[in-house]
């Protein structure tokens, strides 16, 4: 699962506010936990949200700096003034644990120390 979230806006976005979020569970967008949903946005994220979810380093991808590992960094395809008269938004992208997940990690390490 991965938790996408609004970390600036440049210029006027008429759908998103800084904090926003939007939770993706491949492959459904999981629409309790999504703030709004913007088509602009989704076409700039949609296809790195698989490759991050399983894993891929986003530095390697170019989407983060060697220090900020954890996150990957996309911004929407609007450009903003002079040329639209919207403005572009950059999301944080970071994968989120889940509790199931390290629920069963935790039991599967304690069945295999008690061997």
């Amino acid at each position: 699962m991965i938790e996408i979230e609004v970390c600036e806006v440049r210029g006027r976005c008429p759908v998103y506010k800084v904090g926003d979020k939007i939770t993706v569970d491949d492959p459904k967008i999981v629409l309790e936990k999504t703030d709004a949903l913007c088509t602009h946005a989704l076409s700039s994220l949609l296809h790195y949200a698989l490759a991050l979810e399983r894993g891929a380093d986003p530095v390697r991808l170019g989407l983060s700096k060697p220090r900020d590992r954890e996150h990957a960094y996309i911004q929407c395809v609007d450009p903003g003034e002079p040329y639209t008269s919207g403005g572009t938004v950059v999301f944080r992208i970071g994968r989120v644990k889940r509790v199931v997940e390290s629920q069963k990690i935790a039991a599967r390490n304690k069945r295999e120390t008690r061997r």
